[in-house]
């Protein structure tokens, strides 16, 4: 979906562990290694052309993150999520963010 902000991550490889996916991911999409941590949230969300299972992860990110593969980044605080325009499946993500800080 053009234009939606969304948080790093993407499709995992046959035969890849969904931790090493992530890293991968956040190192082309971010340029900086991440040390990924527990699963924070397990997501699902109905598109009407696919189902999306997500797993969410805290990670650590050793170094800046930049747009590599991205058109553009944002780092902002918690209470600020909800003023961009993101995925549908992100939305609950982003409210219970920025409820918790």
């Amino acid at each position: 979906m053009p234009d939606k902000w969304e948080f790093p991550g993407g499709k995992v490889e046959p035969g890849e562990p969904p931790t090493a996916a992530l890293a991968r991911e956040i190192e082309e999409e971010l340029g900086c290694h991440a040390t990924v941590g527990k699963i924070d949230e397990v997501v699902f969300f109905a598109y009407p052309e696919f189902d999306l299972y997500m797993l969410v992860y805290a990670c650590v990110l050793a170094g800046p993150p930049r747009p590599v593969e991205v058109a553009e980044l944002a780092w902002v605080e918690p209470a600020r999520l909800t003023g961009y325009d993101v995925l549908p499946a992100d939305i609950p993500l982003v409210e219970r963010l920025a409820r918790e800080g």
